[in-house]
């Protein structure tokens, strides 16, 4: 493997151990012994369970191109992920609305007479360890099955499996079941109405605009009177259009001409450098005198412009139809361009994590943003049908495009946000269990 490869990885490791190691011990909360054995039970299993994801999402592309399948065909067969979130993310995230935080805050912790603030705790060391830590080895594993071993593409996904079942060994040994909150009576249309009213007005009242939502089959009607939730909602599916996009786009980017790439290394590498970005969003919100929304709109910027590369190399410097043996120049500077976009990514969960906090309301959170995610999976849908039609520059124009108009977006979220307002959402907690995981 090449030099260049372990350098990029070897200071971006540096950069995050520095930042890791310099941060203080004064939040830290004292536990129980019952607790933290309750935590490290449930960190083990989630760790796990990562893993098993983290091992397949390098590979897929690549699995798939070893199949013989082309690009045109592998955009298709990557439609089916795409359009299962469209038809079935909004009903999972209702109904994560209605059962997922009750199990987990009110029975799961006050069943045992834990405190509220350790959930939060737990939730931290979750997105630090599932999220960070394991997708990061979980690449460098694979890369070790794949290209040490020479196991072939297949062997992330058998091992993908191992570690699944190897979870579920554990949930059916150690973990009780958990039947939810029996005074929760909320149904599943229940909580599409509250998500409905609460993009059409703004206010939790009955209108007409649900009617309206409910006879075309969950389409608002009208003009948002809330601008900030249909302006967060815009901004996060620019956003992650633009990313699911890249996901597909980065193994064909970085071997134009079927070069042999360490797929598990280089994934491991966008894993560090998105850490590296949590790293950053978690003091740039410790910053009492920085706003989520005024550092967001650089983010953006930062974020088109590296997904731009792609086309600024190939006008800079002349592809080569040659297959190499190695990376040629133009897709080294097109790595590190993809480095920096995935420490944007890791700088924009938290911070969209912190503005959804604060404008939408907590029991309609995930229905909310799953309605703004049907119109990002057509258009990826649409996008990976059509990805034959038009050259991978082109999509990556699209993308960066996507970033800028993200931009100008979150710049008006920011003018207005500033503004007092009348009538707002009632009084939400500062510290929840959405924000708190983020402090890392």
């Amino acid at each position: 493997m090449e030099v260049f490869y372990y350098l990029v990885f070897g200071a971006m490791a540096a950069v995050v151990a520095a930042l890791e190691l310099s941060k203080t011990n004064k939040d830290r909360i004292n536990t129980s012994s019952s607790f933290n054995s309750f935590k490290n039970n449930y960190l083990v299993v989630f760790s796990i369970m990562m893993a098993g994801d983290w091992l397949q999402g390098p590979y897929v592309y690549y699995l798939y191109s070893t199949y013989g399948f082309g690009k045109g065909d592998i955009g298709q067969l990557f439609i089916a992920g795409f359009g299962s979130s469209m038809l079935f993310g909004t009903i999972v995230g209702s109904l994560a609305d209605k059962h997922i935080v009750p199990r987990k805050s009110k029975l799961s912790f006050q069943d045992r007479n834990f405190e509220q603030q350790w959930l939060s705790l737990t939730f931290s060391k979750a997105v630090f360890l599932g999220n960070g830590l394991v997708a990061i080895l979980s690449g460098l594993f694979g890369n070790l099955l794949v290209d040490t071993f020479s196991f072939g593409p297949v062997a992330p996904f058998d091992a993908a499996a191992c570690f699944l079942a190897i979870g579920m060994a554990i949930i059916l040994t150690t973990w009780s079941e958990n039947f939810g909150d029996p005074s929760d009576s909320k149904d599943l249309l229940t909580q599409f109405k509250v998500a409905a009213i609460a993009i059409a007005s703004g206010r939790f009242k009955f209108s007409i605009k649900y009617l309206c939502f409910l006879a075309i089959s969950n389409t608002v009607y009208g003009v948002f009177s809330d601008e900030k939730i249909a302006l967060l909602g815009a901004i996060q599916s620019l956003f992650e259009a633009s990313m699911y996009t890249f996901v597909f786009l980065w193994t064909p980017a970085l071997s134009p001409n079927d070069e042999e790439i360490p797929h598990g290394f280089v994934f491991a590498t966008f894993m560090l450098a998105s850490m590296l970005g949590s790293s950053l969003a978690a003091r740039l919100m410790a910053r009492s005198s920085l706003r989520v929304e005024n550092y967001m709109q650089i983010v953006f910027l930062v974020s088109a412009a590296s997904l731009l590369l792609p086309i600024t190399t190939s006008v800079l410097v002349t592809p080569s139809n040659v297959k190499g043996e190695g990376l040629s120049l133009t897709c080294c500077i097109q790595l590190l361009g993809f480095c920096v976009f995935e420490a944007c990514v890791g700088i924009f969960w938290p911070s969209i994590m912190k503005m959804r906090s604060q404008y939408i309301p907590e029991e309609a959170r995930s229905t909310i943003m799953n309605f703004f995610r049907v119109p990002l999976n057509i258009f990826v849908c649409i996008v990976l049908y059509n990805v034959d039609a038009f050259p991978i520059t082109i999509m990556f124009g699209m993308c960066s495009i996507f970033l800028f108009v993200a931009s100008i977006l979150q710049r008006r979220l920011m003018v207005i946000s500033e503004k007092p307002k009348a009538e707002e959402w009632s009084p939400m907690k500062e510290r929840n269990s959405e924000v708190d995981p983020l402090n890392l």
